[in-house]
Parts: structure tokens; C-alpha cells; sequence
């Protein structure tokens, strides 16, 4: 029988193989965590918040590109210390209101740390971007003790959803260079999406105030 993996601090992980381990033990921790609260919602209120949930290990790649975009070399030690992303989860849900309650029910749960929080709803950013991020470390429990790991979070709406999916589109065929005039027309897709989300939030408060009577509907 193989010995245990005796990792005291996440920091000090100076292997790939056991760093990829943790971040796939991490995602699996955020994800029961999100599944459990989603069915506690629908529950008590009767009402699904999360359309999808989705989890990602980033690439080699792409993390050894990051890197280099920000002057480190490539090895273990500055991945773990300046790349927080590589183990992330997207949440899409309906609409607006749910991404702040959505945040509000992770950031509550007690053996959970918010690291960071970073709001590009109310403050996009200049391409016209919107999510909710968290970064949060979350508790992995080995045979010998327990790694704290770092997980990023996106929470987004649906419409939210596909405007980013088509920026990434275009930021790898133009290698982030972009030509101005779809940049402008990405910006203005940004804000039809942020006007979609507002009417579909307000349809949807306004519905929420009638009250169907199980019996109107009897045949």
C-alpha cells in the first residue's frame, strides 16, 4: 500500500501530478456543494436558480500562456502562486437577481474562504464583459490532513453566457487583436444583453406577483 500524500499547504505543492489532483478533488467539493444547495432551493421555493453548471481544468497551454503574458517562467510554483484560475466552475442561471443569490449561498457556507470577489456586472469591463467572479478556497480532505485550494467561480445568465462564448470566439481567431469594428459591435451586443436581462428580470418579478389557484386551472 502506497503512502499517504502528506501535503501540509497548498502553496508548497511543487508537482504537477499532485497539483492537478487537488484541483480535481477541489472542483468535485464546489460542485456536490453547488448540486446540494440547488436542490435545497428548489425545495423550499419550488424554483431552480441554476440553469447549467459547468467545471474546467485549464489547459497546459493556456496556463503556461498566462504565465508568460505576465513575465513568470513556467513551472509548479508560479502556477500555483499567480494563476488562481486554472480550477474553475460556471454557474449560468435565468436571470440577474440569482447570480447575487447564488454568491451569497457559496460565500455562506462555513467551511468555505472568499479569497476575492469581482463584480463585471455592475462595473463590466471595457469589452463589455459581465460575470460575477469569486475566488474561494475550499478544504480537500486527504488520509493525512486537509489541503485548503483554490477554485474560481462564474456566475452569469444565460444571455450573459453566449456574449462571452462569442468574445472567446473572437479573441482566439484575432489572437486578442480584434478588428476595431467588431470590437464596437461586441460592446453594443453587451449592452442588448444587459437591456435583455433587465426586461426578462422585471417580466419576470411582474409575474411572479399573480397567484394561480390550483383549482382555476381544474378542467
Amino acid at each position: 500500500m502506497g503512502s499517504a500524500l502528506n501535503i501540509q499547504n497548498y502553496e508548497d505543492v511543487d508537482s504537477w501530478e499532485t497539483l492537478m489532483f487537488l484541483y480535481n478533488a477541489a472542483l468535485k467539493e464546489i460542485s456536490t456543494k453547488i448540486d446540494i444547495l440547488n436542490d435545497e432551493f428548489q425545495h423550499i421555493h419550488r424554483y431552480n436558480p441554476i440553469e447549467h453548471i459547468k467545471s474546467r481544468i485549464k489547459t497546459p497551454e493556456s496556463i503556461v500562456k498566462k504565465l508568460k503574458k505576465n513575465g513568470y517562467e513556467s513551472n509548479v510554483t508560479n502556477m500555483v502562486k499567480h494563476v488562481n484560475d486554472i480550477a474553475g466552475i460556471r454557474i449560468t442561471c435565468s436571470f440577474t437577481s440569482d447570480i447575487y443569490r447564488i454568491a451569497d449561498m457559496i460565500a455562506n457556507q462555513s467551511d468555505l474562504k472568499v479569497i476575492s470577489r469581482k463584480d463585471y456586472i455592475k462595473k463590466p469591463k471595457d469589452s463589455g464583459y459581465q460575470s460575477y467572479h469569486m475566488l474561494v478556497s475550499v478544504p480537500v480532505f486527504l488520509s493525512d490532513g486537509v489541503v485548503d485550494t483554490r477554485v474560481e467561480i462564474q456566475i452569469r445568465t444565460v444571455a450573459q453566457d453566449f456574449w462571452a462564448s462569442l468574445e472567446h470566439k473572437i479573441y482566439y481567431k484575432f489572437e486578442g487583436n480584434a478588428p476595431e469594428y467588431i470590437r464596437r459591435e461586441l460592446q453594443e451586443c453587451a449592452k442588448i444583453v444587459s437591456q435583455l436581462d433587465e426586461r426578462m428580470l422585471s417580466l419576470n418579478e411582474t409575474i411572479q406577483k399573480f397567484h394561480v389557484n390550483p383549482c382555476d386551472s381544474a378542467s
